[in-house]
Formats: structure tokens, sequence, C-alpha cells
């Protein structure tokens, strides 16, 4: 039976970070210079991560996703997919990459057991994309786009944050992508969690304006059945589009009232809330010999400490990490 918060928000998705790490600087991400990266004795080992996801599928959680930093910049990420997928009650099994890595990974993740993966990209632009990236190459991501799908972890989701003064002009090329691609591209609204290295003309951007902006180019957006997954995205289509557009919106409609998710550092501290600065330690329990029970216990815990909302509106910023220290 699966748990549910002090909300009585049922809690059936895991996101764990397997890295703070990651091959690009992003600028909504990571100031230029990086963030001090932990040790790898702080990191948690495959095998820590195995038994905390063990424990999670125990009490309900059948949803887990990898992040990071990069989850692919960590090796052997593959070895790490094949023992999650043999956890009974994990029966979806996904990543969150930025997709330039994933061009030499797809065919091994896919054979592991991976389902499915999600690729940030922000623009279509080459420049732009060595900009935002501080020097990735958009042929690198696309590239990984393309070996995702022929090795089969569909649906293939793009998600893109869209900055005003940096990208919005890009908005309808990418909501187009989903008329010639079976792509499902979501806009997600910029969340400002310590976003130190961007200027002030570079801006959030309301999901009601990129959703204006598409109508009034592409035509009317049809409400379309959700995605397979367990995100918040509100899905639509444009008429004869072979893909979706989603719009995930957690500054201007926060779906607080509907999150289902606890989140897991990659040092091994569970996160109630990605918006709230609140933590609990279950490394050390770990590495203290903790049986499944105790670290259920520790879950429990974690669940029950989920805020009824972030507090955004209020302007009361998480502090304590920057997004690659988190997993998003």
């Amino acid at each position: 039976m699966t748990l549910a918060d002090g909300c009585e928000r049922p809690i059936s998705y895991l996101r764990v970070s397997v890295t703070d790490r990651c091959n690009l600087r992003c600028l909504y991400c990571l100031p230029p210079e990086g963030v001090p990266l932990r040790s790898h004795d702080e990191i948690l080992r495959y095998e820590e991560i195995d038994r905390v996801v063990r424990a999670a599928a125990g009490l309900g959680i059948s949803k887990v996703r990898l992040t990071g930093g990069e989850p692919l910049a960590r090796a052997g990420i593959a070895n790490l997919v094949s023992m999650l997928a043999r956890i009974p009650g994990v029966d979806d099994l996904s990543m969150t990459t930025n997709g330039t890595l994933l061009a030499r990974y797809a065919r091994a993740l896919r054979a592991a057991g991976l389902k499915r993966v999600n690729v940030s990209l922000d623009t279509l632009r080459e420049e732009r994309f060595a900009r935002i990236t501080r020097g990735g190459k958009l042929a690198d991501a696309l590239e990984g786009i393309e070996a995702a799908r022929e090795a089969g972890l569909a649906p293939i989701k793009v998600n893109s944050v869209i900055l005003r003064g940096l990208n919005e002009d890009e908005i309808v090329d990418l909501a187009g992508l989903t008329v010639t691609h079976d792509w499902h591209v979501r806009f997600i609204e910029l969340m400002p969690l310590n976003h130190v290295a961007l200027g002030p003309e570079q801006a959030h951007v309301p999901n009601e304006e990129v959703r204006q902006t598409i109508v009034s180019s592409l035509g009317d957006l049809l409400p379309a059945q959700p995605i397979h997954g367990s995100g918040p995205a509100a899905y639509y289509r444009l008429a004869g589009a072979r893909g979706t557009i989603g719009f995930i919106s957690p500054v201007s409609e926060h779906f607080c009232g509907h999150c289902n998710r606890l989140r897991l550092t990659a040092d091994g501290r569970l996160r109630p809330c990605l918006l709230a600065d609140s933590e609990l330690d279950v490394r050390s329990a770990l590495r203290s010999g903790a049986s499944i029970d105790e670290i259920q216990a520790l879950l429990r815990q974690a669940i029950l400490a989920k805020p009824t909302q972030h507090h955004l509106g209020e302007h009361i910023l998480p502090r304590g990490r920057v997004m690659s220290q988190i997993g998003g």
C-alpha cells in the first residue's frame, strides 16, 4: 500500500540523484566556476542507493527517476540501472539527462532495464546552446535524443526552460518539434533556486505567456491525455501533431497539492521538497548498518515532513543547494 504524507497525498515517486557532477555548466543551474563537489566517499555507493530504493519499494514507491548533476557522468551507471530494474515493485525506471552523453550509453541503458528518458533542450541554435550550457554542443544532444529513440527509450520527453531575453524567441520552434517528431516537449518555468549566474534581464517567463505565444503562431492547443509518467505536466496537442506540448508551472500555478515525490540527494539526504531546505540524513544510517525497517522509518519520517506547499510566492527561497546538488 502506498504511503501518504500529512496532507494525504500518496507518495509513489522517488527521484534519485546519483552524482553532483555535470559535464555542462548551464546558466540557470550553476555559476560559471561551478560549485564545490562532494568527495567520492560522501557520495552514495550504488549498493547504498539500491538499498534505499528497495526500502522505498517496500513502502509502495513504484516510480524511480535517476538524476544528477548529469547521471551519465557517473561511471558504471548502467550497472545501477540493472540493479534497480530488478527490485520488485519498481515498475517505472527513468532518467533525466542533458543528452550530450546519451548516444554513447542509450543501448546499454535500455538493455539494463531503463524505460525512458527526459532530455533537457532549451534551444535549437548551436551558438546559443553553447552559451546556455557554457560549452556544450547541440549536435551531441540531438544525437543523444536520436540514439534514445533507436534504443527504444520512449516516449522521448524534451524539457525546455524559457528565459526572457535569452531564448523566448524559440518558443514556437520548440513547440513545432511536436508536429514533425513524436516528441513530448514540456515547457518548465524557471524556479528561483540559487540562480546566481543569471542577469536581471534573464527573468522567469510564466507558462501562460508561453502558451499564448504558441497559440498565436501555431493554432489552438487541444487537451491531450497525460503521457506515461508521474509528473505534473498539463498536456496539449497541436492539430495533426505527432507529439504533445506540456506545461510544468511550479511558480505561476503550483501543483503542490498533488505532489507525489520524495528526493534522495547524491550525498545521501532525503529531501521532502525541492523548494525547501529541510533534509534528513540517510547515509549515516546506511553506513551504520541500518536494517531495511530502519531505512523505511527514515523514509516515513521524510514523507511526513513534506510541507503543504512551497513559499516562492512569499519570496521565501531555498538557499542550501543549487539544482545540480539536489537532482531537480
